[in-house]
């Protein structure tokens, strides 16, 4: 952070820092990167090689609790020292990590200890997730910031035993509640109670990491429900605000909207998530630049294949990302 934490800057040159990346969520296959990156390590080399051909500075890596831990207490070293390799490969390769965790993206693969528990168990187990990742990390450079949980939510009544993801789409679940029942608890204070917990659990081994929170496009600005997870609420203990934003066609204004709303706290604003999942892949640049006014960086997707590999399909999703990289690559923000 620079000295009056408004905005990233890179040391020693204290250069602004612009995040400009992808989120590598999955492969083309649909398969998650614990699926794959102790036996295909090769090709996890070569995607984050890739990326950086692309020009990207910083990858948003997601990881699961399950391949993490293999009981409530006890880390599964596979996956950590895998971690530590991957870390150390994106030091080799100058690129940054946005480190998203606690994904339960597949719920059948979440064990009963994790899922059948108490907000306070579960809280615990959550904790120690993330000081089993925090270690394995090191303090390292290439770590840019911890991104607590994706598109996580307090809801405002309660929820039935164990079903903690919503949010499906595809094969995955991308959501999850931070308690099954509120119990007439304000639900702002909720999240700033686990936020504090995760962040003390990550700085006991890494002192100076960045925290932030990847947010669902909701505030408890007026005319809009709060989450529980708002900018303003939680403003105070995060470092930077992580928004996921995919904008419809041109003018971009609830987009536009939306950041506007985001970009209240003084903190950076981050879109980490966005694509032309509703708009054309050629808007994308106009959407980057309208945005400029509020965001201070931008985090796609890419899924194990250059735009030279998808040259030759005519499926619509592969036309569509073939479209965004090649923006991508060519866009200088």
């Amino acid at each position: 952070m620079s000295a009056d934490k408004k905005s990233l800057i890179q040391l020693p040159s204290d250069k602004p820092f612009v995040p400009w990346g992808f989120n590598y969520d999955r492969d083309h296959r649909m398969r998650l990167i614990e699926d794959y990156w102790v036996d295909e390590w090769d090709t996890v080399a070569s995607d984050f090689r890739e990326m950086k051909g692309l020009g990207a500075n910083i990858v948003r890596i997601h990881l699961s609790v399950a391949p993490f831990l293999e009981s409530p207490d006890k880390p599964n070293r596979r996956n950590v020292d895998q971690l530590r390799k991957l870390v150390r490969l994106c030091e080799e390769i100058g690129i940054y990590l946005d480190v998203t965790g606690l994904g339960s993206y597949r719920k059948e693969d979440a064990p009963a200890w994790y899922v059948n528990t108490t907000e306070a168990q579960r809280w615990g187990i959550q904790a120690t997730f993330w000081e089993v990742i925090a270690e394995a990390c090191g303090d390292s450079p290439a770590v840019a910031w911890y991104d607590l949980a994706n598109e996580p939510v307090v809801p405002g009544d309660p929820q039935k035993p164990g079903e903690w993801m919503f949010g499906h789409l595809g094969q995955y679940w991308y959501c999850q509640y931070l308690t099954l029942d509120p119990a007439g608890r304000d639900r702002g204070e909720i999240a700033r109670a686990w936020v504090r917990q995760m962040s003390a659990a990550i700085k006991r081994h890494d002192h100076d990491a960045l925290i932030t929170v990847g947010m669902l496009p909701f505030t408890s600005s007026p005319g809009q429900p709060s989450l529980g997870v708002d900018p303003p609420g939680l403003a105070d203990l995060l470092d930077l605000i992580c928004v996921h934003v995919y904008p419809k066609p041109p003018p971009f204004e609830q987009a536009m909207s939306i950041l506007e709303k985001f970009d209240t706290t003084g903190k950076p604003l981050i879109i980490e998530e966005t694509f032309p999942m509703e708009c054309a892949a050629k808007d994308m640049a106009a959407f980057i630049d309208a945005s400029k006014k509020h965001a201070d960086g931008w985090i796609g997707f890419y899924w194990g294949q250059t735009p030279e590999e998808l040259k030759s399909s005519t499926q619509p999703v592969d036309v569509t990302t073939r479209g965004w990289l090649d923006m991508f690559k060519q866009y200088h923000p």
